[in-house]
């Protein structure tokens, strides 16, 4: 391999998007990992899918966008994106045969085994179940259904994205001619997918929706006869792109965008194997798509929907083990904690440390009369966060309350627009924002009088303000009165409310500004240490490691001899394992029960061991188009916890996965007396 360490050197990467399937795999895996219960390898089917479908919402849709829009841009391995469309559609029609491979080999055997059955055929239905079934079509079902005549008359309608649909092929019962018509039927997603069919003993047997629809066609085609029947879902382009320059009034902008977004162009069609050509060709044509961008599936469509076996609430013995979080703050009267931060930095490993705490925090704040002012900032919440209730009541008792509320969270638009109304509504100062940015970092400031003076009190975090993704995400976070820390947090709110310019802070470092710039200075200052023959390591831990230039200044360490741990849950863009470029760097994978979302950044520095957390993974849009904050940990207690992180991440042998040079990740083999998987040991420290 020429190991010329230039971004022109295309052998020296990985594609982003073939290295976000990579991801999807292992994630897949996980669904086949037969140590997992059943509900729960369920579940990761049903992630793998949803995971699928936004992918192709967003970076397929960009790549096709950018081959008729004209705009060749290659990638980092230089191909084309054409060279690249084909052959994420070869890959991903791969992965879609394991994935229903897993649910029919797999999954569905293992749910009839403890009593879960999923009727598709009609012939397995007693007498009962049918007069049960039309029962529930006549009241629940039929008013609700539209039978959609596709003919010159009636121009093929639109579809929205995901839904599920019923193509169907008649025929004039008085017909001799033996022409066939073509109609549609929408699966209603106002009710649920699958219908519950009276106990046979202990087996729970269900019937899927569509088929109950499919048993009573002829009600809707009275005097027809329904030749075929076959399923198909369309995944639509859903990203929205604004033009902020131009955009008079941001949330106006992003309402209309949102409306818009159900007119996207079609980017994949999922099809029931057995669908005639016909129909094939008529879907085809009339979604413009390639036979390529056409996937063939033989069971159940939209794979998203058996969610709903695993939200059964009677199943907890098919499910991990429920773990109950600690809560530090428990341990404290809640008038005490702002004493209990002034003794020292706080800091959470969540889910193990439960949110609670920070939600706690909040609630106490909106209430203690010695709080001034609060400054948060909002990216994703969950939809019934008790932290909007927390900041109205802050507002409402005479505090000076700024949330900025980022619209341009991706397929959170409306529930962020919803909150920042609300707020509003309470007198909540809500900044929009900032133009030309997405605001990704999450700070807290609370600002109190004390008796000596005014104080200011930070909570920085790796994730999101969100009670429900908190629960089964991995982050950690900070309450902290370090002066250093609170002052600049206060300094960069101002910058983000105001026409102020952005500073070089000297604690922070702080995108789009500077963390790039800091990050590649922080790695290429251990190869100069290296160089002089003294230790060089580094640390990082990421979801998604895309850009080149960090990429670039990792190599040159490598080859300066600094061993390099990375811990990258999804893409990956870094070769490792490169004899003359990257010998020395090792990447990781961990997918668990729990989504690795921390970002954690460390570099030995001569045994000074600086470490840092981020909102940031190392992508371009993350240093160039998002307002975003690397912070340092300084207690040394803190330090010794996140040490003792790092140790056992990097011992996991359970759900840890090594990426070769040649792309492809490998299980670690597990050491029979000590088996480690992280995700378990971390409950414990």
């Amino acid at each position: 391999m020429n190991t010329t360490i230039s971004p022109e050197n295309y052998e020296i990467f990985f594609d982003r998007e073939l290295s976000w399937i990579n991801f999807n795999l292992r994630v897949l895996e996980e669904a086949r990992n037969e140590n997992n219960p059943v509900l729960e390898r369920l579940k990761f089917l049903c992630i793998s899918e949803s995971n699928l479908d936004e992918f192709y919402m967003v970076r397929v849709a960009g790549v096709r966008e950018r081959i008729t829009s004209g705009f060749e841009e290659k990638g980092l391995t230089g191909l084309s994106s054409a060279e690249i469309l084909k052959e994420i559609s070869t890959k991903a029609a791969d992965f879609i045969k394991i994935q229903y491979d897993t649910l029919s080999s797999i999954i569905l055997p293992d749910l009839e085994k403890n009593n879960f059955h999923i009727i598709q055929n009609t012939i397995e239905l007693k007498k009962d179940d049918i007069a049960f079934l039309k029962i529930y079509y006549k009241e629940e079902v039929s008013d609700i259904l539209t039978p959609l005549a596709i003919d010159t008359s009636h121009p093929f309608p639109h579809i929205l994205n995901k839904s599920l649909n019923l193509a169907i092929t008649l025929m004039e019962k008085d017909d001799k001619t033996g022409r066939d018509l073509f109609a549609m039927v929408q699966v209603p997603s106002v009710l649920p997918r699958f219908i519950e069919l009276p106990r046979d003993g202990q087996k729970r047997r269900f019937f899927p929706l569509e088929r109950i629809i499919e048993l009573h066609l002829s009600d809707l085609f009275y005097g027809m006869q329904v030749k075929e029947i076959h399923a198909f879902k369309i995944t639509r382009d859903s990203d929205i792109s604004i033009r902020e320059d131009n955009a008079g009034d941001l949330l106006s902008t992003v309402k209309k965008e949102l409306k818009n977004r159900t007119w996207g162009d079609a980017v994949r069609l999922d099809l029931s194997s057995n669908t005639p050509i016909i129909v094939r060709s008529i879907l085809k044509e009339a979604l413009a798509l390639q036979d390529y961008e056409i996937m063939e599936v033989n069971n159940i469509i939209n794979l998203t929907d058996l969610m709903y076996f695993y939200n059964l609430s009677d199943a907890p013995h098919l499910k991990f083990p429920v773990i109950i979080p600690k809560n530090i703050m428990s341990e404290h009267d809640l008038d005490r904690v702002f004493s209990i931060i002034r003794k020292g930095d706080l800091l959470f490993h969540h889910p193990f440390d439960t949110f609670q705490a920070v939600e706690d925090l909040l609630k106490f704040a909106s209430l203690d009369p010695k709080v001034l002012a609060i400054k948060m900032t909002l990216y994703r919440t969950s939809g019934d966060s008790p932290i909007i209730q927390y900041l109205k009541q802050a507002a409402e008792n005479g505090k000076q309350v700024t949330v900025l509320v980022e619209l341009k969270a991706r397929f959170d638009e409306e529930r962020n627009i919803m909150w920042a109304q609300r707020l509003e509504d309470s007198g909540v100062h809500v900044v929009y924002g900032v133009v030309g940015m997405k605001v990704h970092c999450k700070m807290l400031l609370i600002v109190r009088r004390e008796t000596d003076k005014l104080r200011r009190y930070v909570h920085l975090s790796t994730g999101n303000y969100n009670s429900a993704t908190a629960k089964f995400y991995t982050d950690l976070s900070l309450f902290t009165k370090n002066e250093d820390i609170t002052d600049e947090v206060s300094s960069l709110f101002n910058v983000m409310t105001s026409f102020a310019k952005m500073p070089k802070f000297k604690t922070l470092s702080v995108a789009p500004l500077y963390l790039r710039d800091d990050v590649i200075t922080f790695i290429l200052r251990e190869s100069e240490i290296a160089k002089k023959g003294e230790k060089g390591y580094i640390f990082m831990k990421m979801n998604s490691l895309v850009d080149p230039d960090v990429v670039l200044a990792l190599y040159e360490a490598s080859c300066a001899g600094v061993k390099v741990d990375l811990v990258i849950r999804g893409i990956c863009c870094l070769r490792p394992g490169v004899k003359g470029l990257s010998e020395n760097i090792t990447v990781r994978s961990i997918v668990g029960r729990y989504l690795e979302h921390s970002r954690i950044y460390m570099y030995y520095n001569r045994g000074h061991n600086n470490l840092y957390l981020a909102s940031a993974d190392c992508m371009p849009r993350n240093f160039y188009k998002r307002i975003e904050v690397m912070f340092p940990i300084t207690d040394s207690n803190n330090k010794k916890r996140i040490f003792k992180i790092i140790e056992l991440i990097l011992k996991d042998n359970i759900k840890a996965r090594l990426l070769g040079s040649d792309g492809i990740y490998t299980k670690v083999v597990p050491d029979s007396d000590l088996p480690i998987d992280s995700q378990i040991e971390l409950q414990k420290i």
